[in-house]
């Protein structure tokens, strides 16, 4: 019979000595996955559009014992974005674990969604992720490697009535997550993705107000019935950023509640 490994040979899943940044960090998921990775050891880059606005946030994340702070990004702005990123990294060192947590979509048929609608939402989804992580990568290369996860979305795995823009960019962040995980594991680099269901966001707060809206999402999602809360995406984040996800490359975990298992 093989003996069971001692606690100091099992799987490893704290991010001591790691430095994240997580974009749109000030609330919801971003919120909760700073402190996540925080708790887990990390220091942690806020990426925020309001750095003096979060400095409650930083404090809570300084408890747990790393360092953190907040620093203004814009993803619709790259430029500055790149400017901003390698200010903090030449104060803090190479940033570790790159998490793309901004987005967000609109709601509207199809035949009425304009080109300015649609290029927006692939701004602020793909074009972001797609572009961050690229200027992440060359330091993550040059230091021996990292993790890069994307906040993707069901909306990405399935058709969702309303949304044609948002599901588009989002099932575009599933394929990127797999081709730059392809490109860049020779790097050392892994890249994955979550794509959570609806989460008890302020985010989602006015469209789970609608009770018939929010019994249907309840309904579709076919194994648990319930809504997500954010705790529930912020673990499978930080497991994926961290050694115990190791061989781990190129996934979207779907985090819904057994909605694209029907």
């Amino acid at each position: 019979m093989t003996a069971s490994p001692s606690p100091a040979t099992r799987t490893p899943f704290a991010l001591t000595g790691s430095r994240a940044l997580v974009t749109a960090a000030s609330r919801g998921l971003g919120r909760e996955i700073a402190l996540e990775l925080a708790g887990q050891g990390a220091d942690v880059v806020l990426g925020v559009r309001d750095p003096e606005g979060s400095a409650a946030l930083v404090e809570e994340l300084n408890a747990f014992g790393v360092t953190a702070q907040a620093i203004h990004l814009d993803v619709l702005d790259l430029d500055s974005c790149r400017t901003a990123i390698d200010a903090v990294t030449a104060q803090l060192g190479p940033i570790d674990i790159l998490v793309n947590n901004a987005g967000g979509g609109i709601n509207a048929p199809a035949l009425e969604v304009t080109e300015d609608d649609f290029d927006h939402v692939w701004r602020l989804n793909t074009r972001s992720t797609f572009f961050l992580s690229q200027h992440l990568a060359k330091s993550m290369r040059a230091s021996g490697g990292g993790a890069i996860v994307n906040i993707a979305s069901q909306a990405g795995l399935v058709a969702l009535p309303l949304e044609s823009s948002y599901c588009t960019a989002k099932a575009a962040v599933v394929h990127l997550t797999r081709c730059l995980a392809v490109e860049w594991g020779g790097y050392g680099i892994r890249v994955n993705a979550v794509a959570p269901t609806f989460i008890a966001t302020d985010g989602t707060s006015e469209a789970l107000s609608d009770a018939a809206f929010r019994a249907d999402t309840i309904e579709r999602i076919a194994a648990l019935h319930r809504i997500g809360v954010p705790a529930e995406v912020s673990g499978a984040v930080a497991f994926l950023a961290s050694p115990a996800a190791s061989l781990i490359t190129g996934q979207t975990l779907a985090i819904d509640g057994g909605w694209t298992a029907r």
